[in-house]
This record gives C-alpha cells, sequence and structure tokens, in this order.
C-alpha cells in the first residue's frame, strides 16, 4: 500500500509499486470521468520556493481533474518564509489544513527534510540539483506509453548530462529493468557525474560527443537543455549551450520507432521544425506528467 507514504526521491517506490501507479494512470487516460470525484473534500498545498511552470500546473490540475482542492504559493516572498519563518514551522501549519503537499526548493534535501516533521504526504516537486521523482515518473509512463514497456531498451541522454537531474533520475530508474543499454551524448564539460555511472552495470553504457553516430543506435533519445541557472561563468554557459542541436536532418539517422523526450522548457537543443515529426513525444509526455501525478495523489491519499 502506498497511502501515507512520501516521494522523495524515485528510489522510494519499487518497482512493482511504479507499476500499480501506471497501471492506473493508464486506466485514468482511458476513463477520465471514472475519477472525477475521487479527491472530493480534500486539499493539496503546494510550496514552491522557486519558478515553475508545467510541473506546478500539472500538479494543480492534476488535483482539480479529481475534485480536490488547491492551497498554496509559488513565491516565497509571498509567504511567510520571506518573515523567516523556518521550513519545518510552514510544514507543520500546513499540515493542520491540507491532505498531501507537494514541495519545490531550490536547495537539496529540503523535501526529505520537511517529511520529517509531518505525517501527510509530502511529495518532492524538484529540490535544487538533486531530484525530480514525479518528472521520472512521468519519463516512465511515457516510455511505457509508446514503446510498451521498459525492458531490452537502449537509451541516449543527450546534452547537460552534468546538471541535469531529471536525466540522473531517468537513468538509474531505468537501470532497474532488464537488459537496458544507456548511450550518454554531451561534451566532455558536462559528462555524467561519477556517482550515476557508479550505480550501473559494466557494459551497460557508453560515452560519446558525437549525436549523429548515436541517434541510429537508440530507442529513446532524451534531450535536455543546457541550464544556464547552474552555471557560475557566464561565459562557459554562452559557449556549452549550443553543443548539441537536434533538426530534421538528424531525425533522418534516427529509427523510424524511436521516440524523442525532453522535460521541458525547451531553449533551442530541438528545433521547432522537429515539432510536426510523429516521432517528437515532448508536449504529449508533459500530458501524461498530469495522469500519473494524478496516479500518485489517488494512491497516497488512499482513496
Amino acid at each position: 500500500m502506498l497511502k501515507g507514504r512520501h516521494l522523495i526521491e524515485p528510489y522510494d517506490f519499487s518497482v512493482q509499486e511504479l507499476d500499480e501507479i501506471f497501471d492506473l494512470a493508464d486506466q485514468m487516460i482511458d476513463r477520465p470521468r471514472d475519477y472525477l470525484d475521487v479527491c472530493k473534500g480534500m486539499v493539496m498545498a503546494t510550496l514552491f520556493y522557486e519558478p515553475s511552470t508545467r510541473t506546478r500546473f500539472s500538479f494543480e490540475t492534476a488535483m482539480l481533474r479529481l475534485g480536490g482542492q488547491i492551497i498554496g504559493f509559488d513565491d516565497p516572498n509571498t509567504s511567510s518564509a520571506a518573515k523567516g519563518e523556518t521550513l519545518a514551522d510552514t510544514i507543520r501549519t500546513i499540515a493542520g489544513y491540507a491532505d498531501v503537499a507537494v514541495i519545490r526548493h531550490p536547495r537539496e534535501g529540503t523535501a526529505k527534510l520537511a517529511a520529517k516533521y509531518t505525517g501527510m504526504p509530502v511529495i518532492n516537486a524538484g529540490d535544487g540539483g538533486h531530484q525530480h521523482p514525479t518528472q521520472t515518473l512521468t519519463d516512465l509512463l511515457t516510455i511505457r506509453h509508446f514503446l510498451a514497456g521498459f525492458e531490452n531498451k537502449t537509451v541516449g541522454v543527450c546534452g547537460d548530462l552534468k546538471f541535469g537531474r531529471t536525466i540522473h533520475s531517468l537513468v538509474r530508474a531505468m537501470a532497474r529493468y532488464q537488459n537496458t543499454r544507456f548511450i550518454m551524448i554531451s561534451p566532455d564539460e558536462l559528462k555524467m557525474p561519477s556517482y550515476v555511472l557508479d550505480d550501473l552495470i559494466d557494459g551497460s553504457y557508453q560515452e560519446t560527443s558525437n549525436l549523429e553516430e548515436a541517434i541510429g543506435e537508440v530507442d529513446v533519445l532524451y534531450m535536455s537543455r543546457v541550464q544556464k541557472e547552474r552555471f557560475v561563468s557566464e561565459e562557459e554557459y554562452l559557449r556549452l549551450k549550443d553543443f548539441f542541436i537536434l533538426d530534421r536532418e538528424k531525425m533522418k539517422l534516427a529509427r523510424r520507432d524511436m521516440i524523442v523526450m525532453h522535460p521541458l522548457p525547451r531553449v533551442n537543443e530541438i528545433a521547432e521544425e522537429v515539432d510536426s515529426d510523429p516521432r517528437a513525444v515532448y508536449f504529449e509526455q508533459a500530458r501524461l506528467g498530469m495522469f500519473v501525478r494524478m496516479a500518485l495523489i489517488t494512491k497516497l491519499l488512499g482513496v
């Protein structure tokens, strides 16, 4: 049972528990009207200490589609945090009003800390460069939806592999499935950190800086933007931000059943001309994120 549990890292749930969430999400995709009132009378608190569009809207829409209500903030300057209130006091106060809390914070470990001070379920909606577990659930559901499963897949991750928390989480999550192979595509300065690679089976991955050579081998190409907010040096960011750009010519080298994913927002790492390619699923990926969050909320609340 997932009722009352926290989701701080993608690995907090077993593969079998994730399957329960994905199965429910599939039912919600097929029959959304069956779930319009399952959270009626319940309240979700959204505590967003840093900017977000897709994640916040996705959570809020998910709760509204389940019949629940929402309280919260999307700017800490409009909350008591601006007066110096501690996170512990905030979460204990919110627990008196809400049934589940969603927290996003620029500091790593904040969601885990918040979970120590409350019995209501806490969902990590991103903590700095650390974890973004509901994006990982979104990514997994997207792969399952379009490729009918997780096993025997070759996953190419491209772009900012050094700071890309969504990529770190996806690689570690996909590594739990049989015969998964990874191709890490990045410039040397943005290579995958060793702590992620150390968790992988020897021989299950390769590293390259050549997108054109790798694209024909993958079932999934997961693109990412070079994140300006993670760089100390503006000059370094400007030098690396256009290292990889996926365009129509590169797509000609890919398999016909390959899918292109992206956590969004994109900058210019995927040319707009790719949007019309049926293999480009990143906007559908964002839509599926709403359903997986609906399923997650339902499971954690036990309704």
